[in-house]
């Protein structure tokens, strides 16, 4: 018989216990460490955080305060930025692209609860499904991503917005739910910077 955090990682249909919470409260105490380090104490948090996550590449920085279910769902590509106030509900992989950027107060929400089913949400019924952010992606303030979004390389979600469907790659996009409203060269076709 399949036990609950077997169901979860295959992506179906789950009730939490003691072994998810054990778990999250392992994931928990990392980050009551990586969120106390003082202000000078980048190794401190280098260590932790490469001890929380399921892998953070070269570069990449996560700036306090940070909060996530797991830690061990998450990958953040080389230079990956993390700013402030984030939270990353990882009950699925979330993977984060090489030289990402998450402005402040991101969210990215891999859970689901059944919508048409009363009794299964009352019995607290949960599934999970991956968030996948592209290389050299920018996330203003705020943007909130929904579970099962890919969010292609190269694209720009402004503040504020709710991305509940995939987005592709070289465009801009905003809202709630975001849509695109623009698309942007391709890597190499650009002027450059102003």
């Amino acid at each position: 018989m399949d036990t609950h955090p077997e169901r979860l990682a295959r992506g179906e249909w789950y009730l939490d216990g003691d072994e998810l919470q054990a778990r999250r409260r392992q994931c928990w105490r990392l980050l009551d460490t990586f969120n106390a380090a003082a202000a000078d104490e980048d190794e401190v948090r280098r260590k932790t955080l490469l001890a929380m996550l399921g892998s953070a590449g070269e570069g990449a920085v996560v700036v306090p305060r940070f909060q996530c279910t797991f830690g061990t769902n998450i990958q953040l590509g080389e230079s990956a930025f993390v700013n402030a106030n984030a939270f990353f509900m990882d009950d699925a992989p979330i993977g984060i692209g090489a030289n990402a950027r998450l402005g402040p107060g991101a969210q990215l929400m891999t859970a689901l609860h059944p919508v048409e089913d009363h009794a299964r949400r009352r019995e607290g019924w949960e599934q999970a499904l991956p968030i996948s952010i592209g290389e050299n992606t920018w996330l203003g303030a705020s943007v909130t991503v929904g579970a099962g979004v890919t969010i292609g390389r190269n694209t720009v979600i402004g503040a504020g917005s709710v991305v509940l469907r995939d987005i592709p790659d070289h465009v801009v996009a905003v809202g709630t739910p975001a849509t695109v409203i623009r698309h942007l060269p391709v890597e190499g076709d650009a002027a450059g910077p102003l």
